[in-house]
């Protein structure tokens, strides 16, 4: 594996994708909810002014959670399923083909990640004047958090497009993926552990909680905030399951990690099948 030809891959498709209008709209629209939703996010509660970096960042979890993944997910089914004259002439280049999912899932994340981080940064400075830097450490570890799932819905993205030859076909596939992990996947879960009792319900709902990186997410950065009494079930179960906090987070990290890799691999082999 050349380091060189994975760096050239991930800078064309940086190019590519900063001059894309929708990376453009979606920094500015993310930026601008961020900061609005650090002003505005819990004033229903009682609360009036600019919220602290804890509080932020509850706040705007659901919005991280909701919208990141589509994002990811739309992006990289249109780089991966995008124009096949490009992709031939790339594959006639002297390089792996893994070489090439590599390079292009890292520049497609460099673009989304400066999409995030403008607004994380805009509303860490002005939060930062307004109430100090309290709870900036785990306003950093919300953002890298953020971060990892948008890199693991480009890769799954990226296992979808080279599994699917046509682009509605992927497009269709990627939209379910979101809602499957987004909406759908706690619903299936409750409706698992309904069948279940005693102590198979603990551990199923255990087990359940490393099926979903969106739910691995938004555990561990409850975590973090030490909201814990916003869990949600497989919260609970997970801290009874490892006895504490810190084994919790740092098994939750692991199973992200294995989110990420499992699908480069998955598609860096699909892509290896595919003729052009």
């Amino acid at each position: 594996m050349k380091l060189s030809s994975i760096y050239h891959i991930a800078q064309q498709e940086l190019l590519v994708t900063v001059r894309n209008k929708w990376t453009i709209i979606f920094a500015f629209v993310f930026g601008v909810l961020v900061v609005s939703i650090s002003y505005f996010g819990i004033m229903a509660e009682g609360f009036s002014g600019m919220q602290n970096f804890t509080r932020t960042s509850a706040s705007i979890l659901n919005l991280v959670l909701y919208i990141v993944p589509l994002v990811a997910l739309i992006m990289g089914t249109l780089s991966f399923a995008g124009d096949r004259g490009m992709t031939e002439l790339l594959f006639s280049q002297p390089i792996s083909r893994f070489e090439v999912v590599l390079g292009k899932l890292i520049g497609l994340f460099i673009s989304i990640a400066l999409s995030m981080l403008m607004g994380f940064i805009a509303s860490a400075v002005v939060i930062s004047f307004s109430n100090g830097t309290e709870g900036l450490l785990s306003y950093s570890f919300f953002v890298l958090l953020t971060l990892t799932l948008a890199f693991i819905f480009l890769s799954l993205a990226a296992v979808v497009a080279t599994s699917n030859h046509r682009k509605g076909k992927a497009f269709g596939v990627s939209l379910f993926l979101w809602f499957f992990f987004v909406l759908f996947y706690d619903l299936l879960t409750i409706g698992g552990s309904l069948l279940l009792k005693g102590q198979s319900v603990n551990t199923f709902l255990f087990l359940s909680l490393f099926g979903n990186p969106v739910d691995i997410v938004r555990v561990a950065s409850l975590i973090a905030l030490d909201n814990v009494t916003i869990f949600g079930a497989a919260g609970a179960a997970l801290l009874r399951f490892l006895g504490g906090e810190a084994m919790s987070v740092l098994v939750l990290v692991v199973a992200l990690l294995g989110w990420l890799v499992l699908p480069i691999v998955i598609a860096g082999r699909l892509m290896r099948k595919q003729d052009f």
